[in-house]
């Protein structure tokens, strides 16, 4: 997958399409005033306003750290998978086809006797084969197998196109080695975050002895691989930092790496990989691999070991028995993210399979849910926003016609993706058996992998998707300039079949318009029409845009989260930008519509309003205070409030809209708002 991959958020939902496409307004189901909390003042708490209503009557299930509006509707999605796949399971497949595959994934997944009957058997000849190991030559040789079926150990290898030459696909070698999901979990001091490494130390001990170690050799793996990964973690790149491009791009040559990088069995290591005759190579992250290789040359095989054997037992424990699973849960449900309860097994199945085999169950859902016309409708509704944003360049002040020029060029390329690919997966070189539910995640991680390195050295396929077609979610991809909205996504509440124009602009049409933002945010902005890492911005002009970005960082970083933690805007910055771009060029192609230019009321919200409250609407939701915690570290969106509350102050509509004024507490003085796209 692109490494700068940008979602616009991270969710698997199915429902039934619909769209609409300049109607006129009608009587519509598709604002709840149940949902809204009028004892709040629109200029008070927007998100309040739009949404208390929606969370008052909706409290977090014990199985969620996070629930709003589209967690509901994942729940109404699994029903449907899960019709989908049962059929299957009850219907006589050959062996081979897909109806088979993903048929008999989805009953092992099912099988709680055998899972706990098996126990740790699906995994120990992998922990054999670590324990076999005599030398630091077989540590490299067991260290590729676990990176192609686990989470990677010490540095991670991938293959995606080339920054500076986007046509071609080359080898990506970047940090990684820890278990928790960003560096501060192994480094922050405060007490929370000292409870979580506790917690994660008590994991890694319950989770060895599971797998059939002694208490005394549990403990003692326990300590070497805390070891091993917080001294991964002080040498990790900050997030913030990795959100830089030109940060992360160093080509080299194969034969450079040891004097450029550290010493190291480079060849062997590549060969292992599949990656043979490899002559060169864009080494993301140096110092982070230059601290991995000195891990691997300086400790003793013991230690080595134990680590190897953790990225096993941790990547494997949620297809194993129910001692695996509640562990896993106990750690990073409970304490990192505020769950109460497990999900139940059939919904966690569900998420395996479509995940496993995302095509192949996309392409059952798009036959079912997916009406060719929505497809139509959808390419009808981007050619608006895409006109909406061209209109919106051309009238920038602060950019000169040669940027300007080079910036529509780049937006009269982008390649559309609607619902989903004109030529589906091949899964024939994927097979499931009956052996384990392990086992077969384990071959399903071999035929990605495989897919992946046959990629190596050869033209970037721009027809590939990033997403299933069931997904609800939707990116843009800068190394091919590409905006994609799976057939998930085209449907409540984004997209409504019996909705007017304010609520499918306020939804899908900021949908639209934030992947297309992300062309040019701070990130996008720096590869051209072509999809390569290059400065086609005038020097002057790239200044006034990291100043006019700078607002929205200064902003956001005063918003208080939770107690004394404050969001992160720089780490936030390019959803930010995009949710800003979304609004703005949804609202301008908005009001080129008859119920825009009508003023009419509907259910007693004039047009503009209906556009805000549908926005929204989409980030209804609550949230756990561990939860809170957890994603201000790792997820480069802002909080669901704050998609809202820190987004709707830089609007100007938004103020006309609901009579915002001065005295209002949300209220920002125009001179001291963002504007960029």
């Amino acid at each position: 997958m692109n490494r700068y991959f940008i979602p616009f958020v991270v969710l698997i939902i199915m429902l039934n399409i619909s769209c609409t496409e300049n109607k006129p307004a009608t009587n519509s189901d598709s604002i709840n005033v149940a949902n809204l909390d009028t004892t709040t003042l629109p200029g008070e708490s927007f998100y309040q306003y739009a949404t208390g209503g929606w969370q008052a009557n909706n409290p977090i299930p014990d199985e969620f750290a996070r629930y709003g509006s589209f967690d509901k509707l994942r729940e109404n999605n699994q029903v449907q998978i899960q019709e989908l796949i049962q059929e299957l399971v009850t219907q006589n497949h050959s062996y081979g086809s897909n109806g088979q595959k993903v048929g008999d994934m989805y009953s092992m997944g099912l099988d709680s006797l055998k899972l706990n009957k098996d126990g740790a058997s699906p995994i120990i000849p992998h922990l054999n084969q670590i324990a076999e190991v005599k030398n630091k030559e077989d540590i490299i040789k067991v260290m590729v197998e676990v990176t192609k079926i686990a989470s990677s150990p010490f540095f991670g290898f991938s293959v995606g196109p080339d920054d500076k030459n986007s046509e071609m696909n080359i080898a990506h070698i970047y940090q990684s080695g820890i278990g928790m999901s960003d560096r501060d979990y192994y480094l922050l001091t405060d007490e929370h975050t000292q409870s979580i490494r506790k917690g994660y130390v008590t994991l890694i001990e319950t989770q060895f002895q599971n797998a059939g170690f002694s208490e005394s050799d549990s403990k003692r793996a326990a300590i070497n691989v805390m070891n091993i990964e917080t001294e991964l973690a002080q040498a990790h790149t900050t997030r913030e930092m990795r959100r830089l491009p030109e940060l992360n791009y160093h080509m080299m040559l194969v034969s450079e790496l040891n004097n450029k990088v550290a010493p190291f069995e480079w060849i062997s290591y590549f060969n292992a990989l599949g990656a043979n005759n490899l002559d060169s190579i864009n080494v993301m992250h140096v110092e982070p691999l230059k601290t991995a290789i000195a891990i691997i040359n300086r400790e003793p095989i013991p230690v080595l070991q134990d680590y190897l054997s953790w990225k096993i037992i941790d990547s494997s424990a949620s297809y194993l028995s129910d001692d695996f699973v509640n562990a896993n849960f106990q750690f990073y449900g409970k304490m990192m993210s505020g769950s109460k309860e497990l999900r139940p097994r059939w919904r966690r199945t569900i998420d395996v399979v479509s995940g496993s085999m995302g095509e192949a169950v996309g392409q059952l859902y798009v036959q079912k849910y997916f009406p060719p016309e929505a497809k139509e409708r959808m390419l009808t509704l981007v050619d608006n926003l895409t006109l909406s944003l061209s209109e919106r360049i051309n009238q920038l002040e602060w950019m000169n016609d040669e940027t300007k020029e080079k910036a529509q060029e780049k937006l009269g390329t982008f390649i559309v993706k609607i619902g989903y690919p004109d030529k589906w997966k091949d899964y024939s070189l994927l097979e499931v058996k009956d052996d384990s539910y392990w086992q077969n995640r384990v071959r399903v991680a071999h035929f990605a992998y495989n897919e992946m390195i046959e990629e190596l050295g050869n033209p970037v396929d721009r027809t590939k998707w990033y997403m299933s077609p069931q997904t609800v979610n939707a990116y843009y991809n800068p190394s091919s300039n590409e905006i994609c909205f799976p057939a998930g996504i085209l449907q409540p509440p984004f997209f409504f079949i019996d909705g007017d124009d304010a609520i499918n602009y306020g939804g899908i049409g900021v949908v639209i318009g934030h992947e297309m933002t992300h062309g040019f945010d701070d990130q996008g902005r720096k590869f051209d029409k072509d999809g390569n890492l290059t400065d086609w911005w005038t020097e002057e002009d790239a200044v006034k845009f990291d100043e006019r970005a700078k607002v929205l960082v200064d902003f956001f970083d005063n918003i208080m989260v939770l107690d004394t933690v404050q969001a992160n805007g720089t780490f936030t910055l390019g959803e930010n930008i995009a949710d800003h771009g979304g609004l703005q060029v949804s609202y301008n192609a908005f009001q080129k519509t008859a119920q825009a230019q009508s003023e009419q009321k509907l259910d007693g919200f004039t047009p503009s309003q209906r556009f805000f409250l549908s926005y929204a609407g989409l980030w209804a939701g609550n949230v756990r205070d561990a939860e809170v915690l957890r994603l201000t570290k790792v997820d480069p969106h802002s909080l669901g409030k704050w998609r809202v509350d820190g987004a709707l102050p830089h609007i100007d509509a938004w103020y006309d809209a609901f009579k915002i004024d001065s005295t209002a507490p949300m209220y920002l003085a125009k001179e001291k708002r963002a504007s960029i796209w």
